[in-house]
Order: C-alpha cells, then sequence, then structure tokens
C-alpha cells in the first residue's frame, strides 16, 4: 500500500515525470489531460503538467515551440471533452449511480449541483475545479445538452484552461529562470488555488442548506395570545 501510495505521488510530481520520460513527457502529458478531461479518471495532475510543461519549454527542458504546445495541449483537453460526453450519452445514467473507489456517486451529484447552478458557463468554470473538470462533461451528456452548445462552451473551456495555464508557465519561466528549482513550491500553490472554487462553493452549499432548513420567522404563541385577549 505504501509503494503503491509513493508511486502515485512520483506520477503527480512534474519533476519526477521529466527526469523519467524526458522529451516525451510532453506527449504523456498530452495523454494525461485527455485522459482527466474524458475518462473519468479525476485523480491526475491536469493543472500542474500543464503548467510545468510551459515552464519546462521555457527553460529548454522541453523542446516543442510553445504556440505548438498550446494547440495540441488544447486539442487534447477538447478530444477528451467530447468522450466524456459522449460516455455520459451512451452510458451515464448507468454509471452515474455506481460507488466504487474511483467512480463515486457523489462526485456525479456534485457535479450535476455545479452544472445547475451555471449552466453553459459551467463548461468554462468546472475546467478549474478538481474532480469537476473530469465528470462534467459527462454530466452535459447524461442531460442531453444540445451538441452545439456543448461544443462550443467546451472549446471555450479547453482553450482558457490549457492555454492559459501553459502560458503562465512559460512567461513566469522566462521572467524567473531559477523557477524550476523551486518548482514544489508553485505546484502546492497551484493546488491550494485550485481548492479555493471548491471551498467557495462548499460554503454557498452550506448557507442554502442553512436557508432551507431553518423555519421563517412568524408571530409568535405569546404575541398571538396577547393581541387574542
Amino acid at each position: 500500500m505504501t509503494l503503491q501510495f509513493v508511486a502515485m505521488l512520483n506520477y503527480m510530481d512534474p519533476e519526477w515525470l521529466l527526469n523519467r520520460f524526458g522529451q516525451e513527457l510532453f506527449w504523456l502529458s498530452a495523454v494525461i489531460v485527455f485522459v482527466e478531461c474524458g475518462l473519468l479518471f479525476p485523480i491526475l495532475p491536469g493543472d500542474s503538467l500543464l503548467f510545468a510543461m510551459g515552464l519546462f519549454i521555457a527553460e529548454g527542458l522541453i523542446d516543442v515551440p510553445i504556440w505548438l504546445a498550446c494547440i495540441l495541449l488544447a486539442g487534447a483537453a477538447f478530444a477528451g471533452n467530447v468522450s466524456g460526453y459522449e460516455i455520459g450519452r451512451l452510458i451515464g445514467p448507468a454509471i452515474s449511480h455506481r460507488d466504487g473507489r474511483i467512480l463515486k456517486r457523489k462526485y456525479f451529484d456534485e457535479t450535476a449541483a455545479f452544472f445547475d447552478r451555471h449552466g453553459n458557463q459551467a463548461l468554462v468554470l468546472g475546467r478549474f475545479v478538481p474532480i469537476v473538470r473530469t465528470f462534467v462533461t459527462v454530466v452535459a451528456g447524461i442531460s442531453r445538452m444540445p451538441r452545439p452548445r456543448f461544443l462550443l462552451w467546451s472549446f471555450i473551456g479547453a482553450v482558457i484552461w490549457a492555454v492559459g495555464l501553459t502560458l503562465a508557465g512559460y512567461y513566469l519561466g522566462q521572467t524567473f529562470p531559477g523557477l524550476k528549482d523551486r518548482l514544489e513550491v508553485v505546484m502546492v500553490i497551484i493546488v491550494l488555488i485550485s481548492v479555493i472554487p471548491m471551498a467557495i462553493e462548499a460554503m454557498r452549499a452550506r448557507r442554502r442548506a442553512g436557508r432551507v432548513a431553518s423555519p421563517p420567522d412568524g408571530p409568535r404563541g405569546d404575541v398571538e395570545g396577547e393581541i387574542g385577549d
């Protein structure tokens, strides 16, 4: 169990992946982005890998032009979205009721609530929320969101997410050449930032639940008695 946990941590570390796979890491990153966005496997380092790709390209550690990297990574994200949507349309209702180790029913329930609140924009906003990023396209398929609308909003979300994070890593890497040596700190910051939307959603849900649970204010019994007297 400990060895499995250590192996999982290694695969969440872009620098370890770079040392392990070298130039091939770029293509592995595209595959990971595709899987995280479409194949119902939420525990993958999509955010950190995109940022790291930009950083590694800026420092010459990955030999891919930044413009090509942005196109391919955004394409992988969009292709993953479409796969998730089609999975949702075909078998979504059946798998959404499962409660296994990876496919948990609460993930579908929370993502469906997120989708209901934000509508089309959930395909953009959900990009920056872990777990929601993986399941929101499946939920769109389950709800039979019209394909043209899904493709439009999904494309916008894929470009903003993949290109934005990759360029952020690239330009920060150019501005701060030694940033790679502090990559672990940067990854922690990215994780913390990605958790903020989840925390905000949880606080809003708690407030809504509190408003529903608390009875509306009405006349108290002693006041009614005084009026009747």
